[in-house]
């Protein structure tokens, strides 16, 4: 039988080894998930793939030290956080190594290809959310949560135990902060 997830996150933050892997091993199914969604959010130019970026966030995890994972929601925002900066390290890599990084040889469709976003966006909104994040947390990690981990704003609710309209409150709250965030920064000086 399982520890509760509460007893793992304890465990894993007293720095037993047992309960990091415990942990892990419980939310892998979750964990893959989210990183699934990073990477299909990233579009189909990454050649990282989901397991791979799974376990470089949980080997990013591990090295922390005195995080604080009070319940099952805020460790998996801070999972889909580690993944995401992960990806946008991983993206300024590759531009970084390539010239004309802008051009891409792709075999999916038009749409898909003209969907994904560039590398510059990525990180534009990358550095949006760290700025909301300073403003407001707890709408940051909604935008990990929801835009870049893939949860529904129904899961989002039942993790934060609060209704699923307070999230879509903070939802479009978010979201506009980010536009503005975007705009100004956008904007010619």
């Amino acid at each position: 039988m399982t520890a509760p997830i509460g007893d793992l996150i304890r465990s894993a933050e007293a720095g037993a080894g047992e309960g990091a892997e415990a942990l892990f091993a419980l939310l892998y199914q979750e964990l893959h998930r989210l990183a699934e969604a990073q990477l299909r959010r990233r579009g189909s130019d990454l050649t990282l793939g989901a397991t791979t970026l799974l376990h470089e966030a949980y080997l990013s995890i591990a090295r922390r030290e005195g995080i604080e994972f009070p319940d099952r929601h805020r460790f998996l925002a801070y999972a889909s956080r580690a993944m995401r900066g992960l990806v946008i390290d991983y993206a300024r890599r590759r531009r970084a190594a390539k010239r004309g990084a802008e051009f891409h040889i792709t075999g999916s469709a038009v749409e898909e290809a003209a969907a994904a976003p560039l590398p510059a966006e990525l990180e534009a909104l990358s550095d949006a959310l760290d700025a909301l994040a300073l403003a407001d947390p707890a709408l940051a990690q909604l935008v990990d949560l929801h835009f870049f981990g893939g949860f529904d704003l129904r899961e989002i609710a039942a993790m934060r135990r609060v209704s699923e309209r307070t999230v879509q409150r903070d939802w479009r709250k978010a979201r506009l902060l980010l536009f503005h965030h975007l705009r100004d920064d956008a904007a010619p000086a």
